[in-house]
Order: structure tokens, then sequence, then C-alpha cells
């Protein structure tokens, strides 16, 4: 694909930055639209002053604002909508927030990529299958949501799944809408503080010295996938006009992730065994803390990756010892 004027909503966020970072090496103009609620200019870095970048910060409800950004993109051809309020603490303390800015967030650039003829690609989260009770989760499976009285962990989950109906609707009515939900994202970028996501919050806690906390014992599982992987699965779903086969890829889901499990306890004892090997690592390790996890935390979550597989031959290709040693190496 020749370049193409791209808009990317959560630009300055840690996938955002990297994907924008991607997109211009590889001859795009792309304009990174952020609030930097939880986004940071830092991550945008290498490309400033490049020629084919520009940033703007604004809300991504505010359409008079997008437009703007469209004006200064000089029109805009395809958007990644990465714009959106993550983050466990932040589903518990502040659903309110979480589900007005990534439903309305949604729907203005839905409404946005309509009025432009945009192609729309939506990054959405495995959270949109709430208790996701069919494991290796999959299309097709059942979305499912336990009642909003127990706990208000799923104004997350819920919001994506209604941003999923929303693109859906948009792609009957034409419009040629993608969907990639990644899962358990991590590299260097990633925030690692209170409100972060929990390979972060491990080395963040090494790094400082502070206790690290298991929830429930660690006994959940993940799939963790290295930044590069998930990046090379959002350029694909979203640059390639057909499946390899030719096929249509107009609303179309992908699960971006890798398929090696592990439980948040073993994570931590990878980590720990990376750090001790490190012969620069001259300081004892944090203490372990079991505490009462978030209501509504999901015991396991493993993605089928098989439409990626598929369409695009995507899989991820770096292991989580090769991703966390890379990890440490780029933080210590």
């Amino acid at each position: 694909m020749s370049g193409q004027k791209i808009l990317v909503t959560g630009g300055a966020g840690f996938i955002g930055s990297s994907l924008c970072e991607a997109l211009v090496e590889k001859g795009h103009t792309v304009l990174a639209y952020d609030s930097l609620f939880r986004g940071q200019m830092s991550h945008l870095d290498s490309l400033d002053g490049h020629e084919s970048f520009q940033f703007m910060q604004g809300d991504v409800r505010d359409i008079d604002r997008l437009d703007e950004a469209v004006e200064l993109l000089g029109g805009v051809e395809i958007i990644y909508h990465l714009a959106a309020v993550n983050g466990t603490k932040w589903f518990h303390e502040a659903a309110h927030s979480v589900i007005d800015v990534n439903i309305n967030g949604t729907l203005r650039t839905l409404e946005l990529a309509m009025a432009h003829e945009a192609r729309y690609i939506l990054a959405s989260s495995p959270e949109a299958f709430g208790e996701a009770l069919q494991q290796p989760i999959q299309n097709g499976n059942d979305m499912m949501f336990t009642d909003p009285s127990l706990h208000q962990r799923h104004s997350y989950g819920a919001s994506k799944y209604l941003n999923e109906i929303a693109c859906q609707h948009a792609a009957r009515d034409g419009l040629d809408v993608r969907i990639v939900r990644p899962f358990n994202a991590y590299g260097p970028r990633l925030l690692g503080d209170e409100y972060g996501q929990v390979v972060a919050m491990f080395f963040q806690a090494i790094l400082s010295s502070e206790p690290i906390q298991l929830h429930n014992g660690g006994a959940q599982t993940r799939s963790f996938t290295w930044i590069p992987d998930i990046i090379d699965g959002f350029l694909l779903a979203g640059l390639e006009e057909s499946g390899e086969q030719g096929q249509s890829l107009k609303g179309c889901a992908f699960n971006i992730g890798s398929t090696e499990e592990i439980t948040i306890r073993e994570l931590q004892e990878r980590i720990f065994s990376i750090v001790e090997k490190d012969p620069s690592w001259n300081r004892e390790l944090p203490k372990v803390e079991v505490i009462e996890g978030y209501h509504g935390d999901v015991a396991r979550r493993l993605p089928d990756c098989s439409d990626a597989e598929h369409m695009f031959t995507w899989r991820a290709t770096t292991s989580l010892d090769q991703g966390l040693q890379q990890m440490w190496s780029a933080l210590h």
C-alpha cells in the first residue's frame, strides 16, 4: 500500500506510540491524537521533527477537535482508534468515565470515518467477552457479563463489547471496519504504576524495591504478548486490502496474542529469575505479598488466533522469556 494519511487516536499511549513509529517507518503520513491522560509525549520522542508525523492533543469525544486533526492531516484515509481509559483500578474507581470515554470516543471516531469514507480499525480487547467461560477465546464465543451490582470491572469490557457492536453496525452500512483484540501486550513503555499492567508493575516494584503483590495468590493465567508482535498484527489488520486468499476484511475481528499461557505467580518467578541472572544486579529482590484481588478478575485468558493466522499467517514469534529479557534490558 502506498503512503496513506492515517489518524491514530491514543497515539501517545503504549501501543499507539509504537504503532505510529511503525506506520511512519512504512512511509505513511501520521497524526497522533491523544488527551495525554495516560499517554506520554516522551513515547513519541523518536518521531519528533519527522516530516511525516504530527501530534495533536485533544479529547476523543470532541468532534470539532477531531475535525481539526483531519484538517491538519490534510484528509484521512485510515483511522486507528486506540484511545480508551484502561487499567484495572480505573474500571472500579471511575466506571462512569471509562464508559463515557470508551463508548462515546468510538462513536465519534466512527462518525468521522463515515464522513470521510476512511478505513476504521478498532482496538478492542479480550475483555469484550466478559467472563469468557469458553477457552481459548475465539470469535463466536458467548460474551458473558455478570450482575453490575457485584462489581464494576465490566465498565471496560462491556464498553468494548458495545464498541464492537457499533463497528459491526457501521460495517453493515458499508464502512470498511476491522477489529483487533490485543492480548496482554507488554514492553518497556507499559505503565507500571498502580494503574498500570502486571508485567510493568512487577519490574517497577523490583527497581523501586517495593513489595510485589500477587492477587489471589497469582493462580490466574494470562498470555503475554511482546509489543512488536502486537504491532505487526495491527499493521496487517489495518493496511492489507484483503486476506492472503483474497478474503474481504470488512467486519472481521482478530485476536492478536501469544498462546504461551502462564500463571501470574509463574510470571513473577520468571521475572525474578531473569533479574537474578543479571550480573549487574546486586540488590535483594522485593518480598512477595499475597493479597485479595479485584472483583470480577477472570481466572483464565487464552487466545485463539486462528483467524489472524488464516488471513495473514500472523502469529506471535517472541517467547515470553525473550520478551521479558528484552524488557528488563531496556528498563535497567
